[in-house]
């Protein structure tokens, strides 16, 4: 994640960062302003189309149809940033069960700490790789051959070996059935987080809406040199451009954070939570 001061408006201006839109479609920018001084060359100097041609009159269509796209990017923008907002919250209530299993083991089994200090950041951290995996994101997808092994699932395997303590614990009398009952809540709650986790992750957005706000995107600035030639003569090229840039890059910052568990500089730091989750697990466990 990008470390930045919120408050620091010339930076953003004036910096252009590796992650910023900008260098992700600048090559389609100018294929974009070369067509449109292309469109406006052909309107105006080789046709010499006047003012009264109906082709003018295509900037209605982009005034009735500005209104639906901005509210499909509203949309999709929004839902991408739930998703990346939902898997905060859930790093977040692994960091606090965390704590609260550490404290709870510390109380109830002095003797036993070494164990859980191990295995409570252990789970953290093979969480984090889990879902960095990029096979993750495909167990859902039909007529896929994974080469997965579904019986080894990392982070249920860990779950399954601190349950398997606790309970060895309670039949050897070290604990009570309520003390089970209260660490048994705390370890279910780390299930609990994999699986809303791995929901966001292998459940993208359906492909016939983004398929369709790309394409809705593409022809509507193809189609704006046609009318604001007449208008703006050869000023067409930097408009469109401008246009397209806005509303593709609202499109590509939907698609980066929409996982918010990959490799984008965007993206959730899940390794540096899972460093902190040792770092407070080893102080709380001395």
């Amino acid at each position: 994640m990008i470390s930045y001061n919120t408050k620091d408006w010339f930076t953003f201006i004036v910096r252009f960062h590796r992650s910023d839109t900008v260098s992700k479609l600048w090559p389609l920018m100018l294929a974009i302003g070369a067509y449109s001084g292309a469109v406006g060359w052909l309107e105006v100097e080789y046709f010499q189309l006047t003012d009264s041609a109906y082709v003018k009159n295509i900037t209605v269509m982009h005034g009735l149809l500005g209104f639906v796209i901005s509210m499909l990017l509203v949309f999709r923008t929004n839902t991408a940033y739930d998703r990346w907002w939902e898997g905060r919250k859930m790093w977040g209530a692994l960091v606090n069960n965390s704590r609260n299993l550490a404290i709870k083991v510390g109380a109830m089994l002095p003797e036993d700490k070494a164990f859980f200090r191990k295995m409570i950041p252990n789970y953290a951290q093979i969480l984090h790789e889990h879902l960095s995996n990029a096979e993750t994101a495909q167990q859902l997808f039909d007529g896929l051959d994974l080469e997965i092994d579904h019986h080894k699932h990392k982070p249920n395997q860990v779950a399954k070996v601190m349950f398997d303590k606790v309970n060895q614990l309670y039949q050897s009398g070290k604990i009570t059935g309520d003390q089970l009952i209260v660490l048994n809540a705390e370890l279910q709650s780390f299930t609990d987080i994999c699986g809303a986790c791995e929901r966001i992750k292998n459940t993208p957005i359906p492909y016939s809406y983004s398929a369709f706000l790309k394409k809705f995107i593409f022809f509507y600035v193809m189609t704006l040199p046609f009318g604001y030639a007449f208008s703006l003569g050869y000023y067409v090229v930097p408009v469109v451009i401008f246009i397209f840039y806005v509303l593709a890059s609202l499109e590509l910052i939907a698609e980066e954070i929409e996982d918010p568990f990959g490799g984008d500089e965007n993206d959730l730091p899940t390794a540096k939570i899972a460093s902190n989750i040792r770092k407070h697990i080893e102080e709380i466990l001395q």
